[in-house]
């Protein structure tokens, strides 16, 4: 089994530790974290370092994930996405095996597809993507990069959804609309 890092300990790299347990791809060695949060733990995986620590880490390690979450803005994620590729390790992408991701979509770098989420047929998802738990990505749909995708919400045929959105729980898109960079789609909303 292939070792990877986890970059942030808070409430979303909960979430992902459920999913890369169940995938059973990867055996996590530890979580970055902020200094003051050295000696402590996360659901028993320790903080094994600060952002300062990433290039040591990547001569031991080959690949990392970024497991901060993304609510009001994608920068956190992005900056900690450069530091972790400048520091030379690899993203992969993470895909719950109870999520339906279709043979015939592409799933960018450092991904995250978690429990239940659809992604169909002809749908892109951009690198350092949350597709978080329900989510539906209909056909023919553009996710950009560093996106976030909250829980059970719906971008239906043909959406393009510009980098650095958020769309929030339960949000429900018009099919073949544009959803402008840096967006934020509140929760249960309709984006027509």
């Amino acid at each position: 089994m292939r070792n990877i890092v986890l970059i942030g300990g808070g409430g979303h790299c909960k979430s992902v530790i459920d999913v890369i347990e169940q995938e059973g791809r990867f055996e996590i060695v530890g979580i970055v974290e902020r200094p003051d949060f050295l000696e402590t733990d996360v659901l028993g995986y320790q903080i094994i370092g600060n952002d300062s620590d990433l290039v040591d880490l990547a001569k031991k390690y080959k690949y990392a994930l970024i497991t901060v979450g993304q609510i009001k803005s994608p920068s956190l994620r992005i900056k900690l996405f450069d530091l972790a590729t400048k520091a030379g390790f690899t993203l992969p992408n993470i895909i719950s095996p109870n999520a339906y991701v279709s043979k015939h979509s592409s799933i960018g770098k450092g991904v995250v597809v978690m429990h239940n989420a659809i992604v169909n047929t002809n749908a892109s998802i951009g690198d350092n993507c949350i597709i978080n738990s329900k989510a539906l990505i209909e056909h023919d749909c553009l996710i950009s990069k560093n996106c976030h995708i909250s829980t059970n919400a719906t971008i239906n045929g043909g959406v393009t959804v510009e980098s650095g959105c958020f769309i929030g729980s339960s949000a429900t898109t018009k099919e073949s609309i544009t959803i402008d960079e840096n967006s934020f789609i509140k929760a249960g909303s309709l984006v027509t």
